[in-house]
């Protein structure tokens, strides 16, 4: 018995020893089947190192011992269990939390620097103004109202002060700056301490003073950075310090008739400032004649229905997405007419805008030439003319040491071609100059001159 009793106590020891080392190696096993194999290789183990009958002679200590050492084996191997399951779960969870939590807060944006803020950042640090370009259309998340409110904030209003004399007193020298008129202008840049208005030339002619009222009611002096009266169109400068917003010119040449547009600004003056107007694109790249204090011309056009009233000139044509496509400039106001506004396209404007903010000016050829069509001078004056040849513009003025001057050009000259192409009107002669020709260019002029047709060569000044 005693022999037996220390064979079974070494047993046990080995069994105990086996099991403890074999888990340290098996972290990521199946206890169930570890639990398993441990019973088998306990049942073959023990029929070896004892009889049958021996195990049942074993006293009621030792049997009580042997159990109490499978029990608290197998407890242990529970705790285990339990102790890996909630360390699994506990890591889950939290991953969870981390991934719902984190991109609510700033981590990742202090972790990151802002791109954008970045390019803000270094086009404040610039001195010199960037072209102004066309920006792609985007799609907006934002509503109508949304993107109105926004956009707004850009519109401002612009009143035109003039010099009036004042003889109340007796004193012919005394004037007085009165409001002449009103319309509106749109902020379109921002640089350092100056930001741009784009407006129109007859809001702004003939003024000695502007002054500007913004979308928060502030109101500042504008000083005219470059006016061009043929295309009708001026930019202005104010201190940026009242500028809190700039908009986005669009591309109108995505333009199709049907797209919807809104009208912003300042109809019939500033009680109604930035009045909103819905409607659609009616048609793109009309020819609208106009008369400017520079001469007439065929200027290219949005048609919309969207109401356009005084003081709305010079305010944003705008698509859903909230981008500058058009300045709106006239409408034809005759009686029973109704839904005939037209803007000026932002691909046209764009152009016109850079170069007057580089230079104040709008560099063209310059002929040096008054003109008249022909069909508005009587007959008595051009009667020697071929019969076949009723259009074309007569030279009613040339002006000294001019382009013309110097070719020998002279008045009552009538000129019906320009390198070949027909000139039928003052219009078609300034779009060909302008367009077509630079400065320093030769041209080659068909003239009727006392009835007979010549060429007339003539070298544009730089």
């Amino acid at each position: 018995m005693t022999e037996n009793t220390n064979a079974e106590k070494q047993s046990m020891d080995t069994i105990k020893f086996s099991h403890t080392e074999e888990n340290s190696h098996a972290v990521d096993a199946t206890f169930t089947v570890e639990t398993n194999d441990f019973v088998n290789r306990e049942e073959q183990e023990e029929p070896t190192e004892f009889e049958p009958t021996a195990e049942a002679t074993l006293p009621p200590e030792m049997e009580q011992t042997r159990t109490t050492s499978q029990v608290d084996q197998k407890n242990k191997k529970k705790r285990n269990v339990k102790g890996f399951a909630s360390t699994l779960a506990a890591g889950v969870i939290g991953s969870v939390l981390t991934l719902a939590i984190l991109p609510h807060t700033d981590y990742i944006n202090n972790l990151v620097p802002n791109v954008e803020n970045q390019g803000t950042m270094s086009s404040q640090q610039g001195t010199a103004v960037k072209p102004v370009v066309a920006q792609p259309r985007a799609a907006s998340s934002n509503s109508i109202a949304d993107t109105v409110e926004n956009v707004s904030k850009t519109i401002v209003g612009i009143v035109n002060y003039q010099q009036q004399q004042n003889n109340f007193y007796g004193n012919p020298n005394s004037s007085q700056s009165v409001e002449s008129g009103s319309g509106s202008g749109v902020i379109f840049q921002k640089n350092n301490d100056t930001a741009y208005i784009v407006t129109n030339n007859h809001v702004v002619e003939g003024a000695s003073k502007l002054e500007v009222s913004l979308f928060n009611g502030e109101k500042a002096t504008a000083e005219v950075v470059g006016t061009d009266a043929l295309t009708d169109l001026a930019v202005l400068k104010i201190d940026a310090k009242y500028v809190t917003a700039t908009a986005d010119f669009g591309d109108s040449s995505t333009l199709r008739p049907g797209d919807q547009v809104f009208a912003i600004g300042n109809p019939l003056g500033l009680d109604l400032s930035r009045t909103v107007t819905q409607g659609i694109v009616s048609a793109t790249n009309r020819s609208i004649a106009i008369t400017t204090t520079a001469g007439n011309w065929d200027t290219n056009v949005i048609q919309t229905d969207a109401a356009i009233n005084p003081g709305n000139s010079g305010g944003a044509l705008i698509n859903p997405q909230g981008q500058v496509i058009g300045i709106n400039s006239l409408k034809i106001s005759e009686s029973g007419v109704e839904g005939l506004g037209f803007a000026i396209p932002s691909n046209d404007l764009i152009p016109i805008v850079n170069q007057l903010i580089k230079s104040g000016k709008i560099d063209r050829p310059y002929l040096g030439v008054g003109l008249a069509d022909l069909d508005q001078v009587p007959q008595m004056y051009w009667q020697n003319l071929p019969n076949s040849t009723t259009k074309g513009v007569m030279l009613t003025n040339i002006e000294p040491n001019s382009a013309a001057a110097k070719a020998g050009l002279q008045v009552k000259d009538i000129i019906v071609s320009m390198n070949g192409t027909e000139i039928t009107s003052s219009s078609d002669l300034r779009k060909y100059l302008y367009t077509k020709v630079n400065m320093g260019d030769d041209i080659k002029f068909g003239v009727y001159r006392d009835g007979k047709q010549i060429t007339v060569n003539v070298k544009l000044a730089d």
